[in-house]
């Protein structure tokens, strides 16, 4: 890869992984619709690695928090919002763990398609849209219930068609289910840390398995970087700004880009 391919799509990552318009969508097809070369396995583990770390260092302090909670339910038998909130991330992110590990090499062959790709980008738009419309938005990260966590981890596991969106599709649960926008977007990228991690070691060992030499460490490194800067800048003004704009952009993008994906493969 150039440099200019690695700088776009480590950026593309980044803001993408968190906005409820598909990462793995975008990094599809970026390279079709720019005539790159596919940018391999590894490149795809670094750029998820950046994001990883910057979810990581933006909610530090709540993690450190959900850290100590989850320990002392299990040594103490002492539980809290935090301790909830911790197995309920655990709890919300076995569905697409074993969905993933059961049918991920089938939906890479066959679901990896522009159409497939412009189909979910535009009905889950769409779904997106009927969540923040219909949602009540009254209820906060306290006062999700274990039915909710439940409704929420299995619709993660539709994020691994691509077009779907992870975030996008925990964000639009957690809407239906009447969690305010910030609750519901805070939830869905606590929630995207196993996943991410989990996902990240599924790649690692298929690249392992690979045995390939062929590894281009610097482009990586710049890739990992780059994503991490562009991953936090968005979590940062996606949260600050959710409530001011809504969600409407999104959605109005999403139907741009599945439009013009019909428009280019059909």
């Amino acid at each position: 890869m150039d440099i200019l391919q690695v700088i776009v799509l480590a950026i593309v990552q980044g803001l993408t992984e968190f906005l409820p318009i598909s990462s793995s969508a975008h990094l599809i097809l970026a390279p079709r619709l720019a005539d790159w070369p596919d940018q391999g396995l590894a490149f795809d583990v670094a750029v998820h690695l950046g994001s990883l770390i910057a979810v990581i260092t933006y909610f530090r302090a709540d993690i450190k928090q959900l850290w100590h909670g989850w320990w002392q339910s299990l040594t103490l038998r002492r539980h809290n919002l935090y301790s909830r909130m911790a197995w309920g991330i655990i709890v919300a992110t076995l569905p697409v763990a074993v969905v993933g590990l059961v049918f991920n090499d089938a939906i890479s062959t066959y679901l990896r398609s522009p159409l497939v790709i412009a189909a979910t980008t535009i009905g889950f738009g769409l779904l997106l849209w009927y969540g923040d419309r219909v949602g009540s938005k009254q209820r906060q990260e306290a006062d999700i219930t274990w039915r909710d966590i439940i409704i929420i981890g299995l619709a993660q596991t539709l994020a691994l068609i691509p077009g779907t969106s992870r975030s996008g599709i925990t964000l639009t649960a957690g809407l239906i289910l009447g969690l305010s926008r910030e609750a519901a977007a805070r939830f869905a990228f606590l929630l995207s840390i196993p996943t991410i991690i989990a996902a990240g070691s599924l790649q690692s060992v298929k690249l392992i398995r690979a045995n390939s030499t062929a590894v281009d460490w610097n482009g990586m490194l710049i890739g990992t970087i780059l994503s991490a800067l562009a991953a936090y800048f968005c979590i940062h003004y996606f949260l600050k700004l959710i409530n001011r704009i809504g969600l409407m952009p999104f959605v109005i993008y999403r139907l741009a880009l599945g439009t013009l994906l019909f428009f280019l493969f059909v």
